[in-house]
């Protein structure tokens, strides 16, 4: 018989409400935040860079270059994408240390594409488990 506490809601392990502003967001309003942000990239890059959309070679990593700038400046400003904001979503830091820096990290991890789409045991994704950060309801 274990006395190891289960978590009974993804976020108790993170000291982070059940529901309501605060608690961890559902997997579907990330992703639709997401979706929101890279649409809003691909027409960036098609517009303002000329990049045709399902280009090949370097014209390829535009939408993925814009969309690190774009996480990298609204999260360490806003704490929120402009898809987050849209979604009600916010970026919170859950382990001590510089919060610019855990963006910076979180974003190359989240261009990796593989660590988003794989959660940690807590529900998070692996980029914002590796970061110390998590996505919650504003």
């Amino acid at each position: 018989m274990s006395t190891e506490h289960e978590p009974s809601y993804a976020g108790e392990q993170l000291g982070l409400p059940a529901g309501g502003p605060g608690s961890m967001a559902p997997l579907w309003r990330r992703a639709l935040g997401l979706l929101v942000d890279w649409v809003l990239v691909q027409v960036l890059a098609r517009f303002a860079f000329g990049a045709d959309l399902g280009a090949g070679g370097a014209q390829a990593f535009v939408p993925l270059g814009l969309l690190a700038v774009l996480n990298i400046l609204t999260v360490t400003a806003f704490a929120a994408t402009p898809g987050h904001a849209l979604m009600r979503l916010q970026v919170l830091q859950v382990k001590p240390g510089s919060f610019p820096l855990q963006v910076v990290v979180r974003t190359l991890l989240l261009c990796l594409f593989v660590p988003a789409v794989l959660s940690a045991r807590d529900g998070r994704g692996f980029h914002d488990a590796l970061a110390g950060t998590v996505i919650v309801r504003r």
